[in-house]
């Protein structure tokens, strides 16, 4: 298993040259907050809750990173509304 510290440069690394934050809650669960290109102090997309014990594989890492991307591309569209918090993270 990876280290948080591992975890976290996977995570926040695969959102360059966004700003990406990944923290870890007492209960460790993550919480993930993507921000805005231009304003830098606007969440784009936080994500909490997310079990980072079920992340033990570099499969179940890339699927996160997809999933948030998608939720990320989805949350950018003019009619759509923010997907965060749907269920499908660990």
């Amino acid at each position: 298993m990876l280290s948080e510290l591992e975890l976290r440069s996977i995570i926040e690394g695969s959102f360059l040259p966004k700003r990406c934050e990944c923290t870890k809650a007492e209960d460790a669960s993550l919480t993930i907050k993507v921000y805005d290109d231009r304003d830098r102090d606007r969440v784009d997309l936080e994500v909490k809750g997310i079990n980072a014990d079920k992340l033990d594989s570099s499969r179940a890492i890339c699927n996160l990173i997809t999933g948030l991307r998608e939720d990320l591309k989805q949350s950018q569209g003019p009619a759509l509304q923010r997907a965060a918090g749907r269920g499908h993270y660990y």
